[in-house]
């Protein structure tokens, strides 16, 4: 897929709604909601009143090529934020829309992760490879607190990884991960 300003956009206002609405049911992501629209959220990527929905902001933009004018700012507000507060998510790694960064400090993502849509991030999170092989996540997975991926991993959609939790094997759809290292401590039914 071609990465446009109007995919940046629509990213960012997914991300967004999910930093205002956190518990929001994934097929109202992206839908109008009161008060929520672009306007604030644009004022709120300025002025960094809510950190973790500026960075998205941020993060999306950066993706964009220099020449769509919004590139060069982007990037500069991206490294600023990025290095403020730890946030080491570069703007080519595949995220999908519907990021929410719960608490944004010590975040490390491995550039060539791939992530899906609706997923929720936490403090203190580290998803890394020594190959170039890092995992590949779900939509609407929950990661908690200080949970630490490594390598070639696969998380499978709506799978919730409990906090402090070290992910060295795959962890099916639905299942909840919990201890060092991982088990599954449930299934979906």
């Amino acid at each position: 897929m071609r990465y446009t300003l109007k995919t940046a956009w629509n990213y960012a206002l997914a991300d967004w709604h999910r930093h205002q609405h956190p518990a929001m049911p994934a097929d109202l992501i992206g839908q109008p909601t009161p008060g929520g629209g672009g306007a604030a959220m644009i004022l709120n990527a300025l002025v960094c009143r809510d950190h973790c929905a500026a960075f998205c902001f941020w993060l999306r933009m950066a993706r964009l090529p220099m020449s769509t004018g919004i590139g060069l700012p982007a990037k500069l507000m991206h490294r600023r934020l990025k290095n403020k507060y730890g946030l080491q998510i570069q703007p080519q790694t595949d995220i999908g829309p519907g990021l929410y960064i719960g608490h944004g400090i010590g975040i490390v993502i491995h550039p060539l992760t791939r992530i899906g849509a609706n997923c929720n991030i936490s403090q203190n999170l580290t998803i890394g490879s020594n190959r170039s092989t890092p995992a590949v996540i779900g939509d609407n997975v929950y990661i908690g607190p200080g949970v630490c991926i490594v390598e070639n991993v696969s998380i499978g959609d709506r799978a919730v990884i409990g906090a402090g939790a070290v992910v060295v094997k795959d962890i099916p759809a639905g299942a909840t991960a919990v201890g060092n290292p991982a088990r599954i401590l449930s299934r979906e039914r």
